[in-house]
């Protein structure tokens, strides 16, 4: 397997500098890290982001997640490991994730828990977190980026 292309954000570095300042820029209280690496993983998942995938459930593993966790992402609603803010967390993932799939890109049912879950500044960290590793995935699914080889 091999990329297509030497990954953009070093192509043109200036870009890797404004994605690394949004992350800076996202680190808030109110929103636990590893809330953003569960985020970040499911996102991945359903863009099928597999340089993602690898990554975050790698720093998840890495941040003392028990696998059990990690394995369970993509189950989340089918399991009892993830707490009510991780479950609003989730929830908001998949749908800024999959906008086109329904009417209102967001719902307010889901809008709702997550607002009840964190306060603004976290809540708009969890959203440009969101945002950001879509980013991330379109970035890598356009070149073909290769999970566990150096980025280039």
């Amino acid at each position: 397997m091999q990329a297509r292309m030497k990954h953009p954000v070093f192509v043109l570095p200036d870009a890797m500098k404004a994605l690394h300042a949004l992350d800076k820029a996202t680190s808030v209280d109110g929103l636990p890290d590893v809330t953003r690496k569960l985020v970040h993983l499911r996102a991945s998942q359903i863009n099928g982001c597999s340089v993602c995938v690898d990554m975050h459930a790698r720093e998840l593993q890495q941040a003392g997640q028990d696998y059990k966790r990690i394995f369970a992402v993509a189950a989340w609603r089918d399991t009892p490991y993830f707490s009510e803010a991780e479950r609003a967390a989730l929830a908001l993932t998949e749908e800024m994730t999959r906008i086109a799939d329904r009417p209102e890109a967001v719902s307010d049912t889901v809008w709702a828990e997550a607002s009840a879950h964190y306060d603004e500044a976290a809540l708009a960290a969890l959203i440009l977190q969101i945002a950001q590793i879509n980013v991330w995935n379109r970035l890598n699914a356009a070149v073909k980026q290769v999970a566990g080889q150096k980025w280039n």
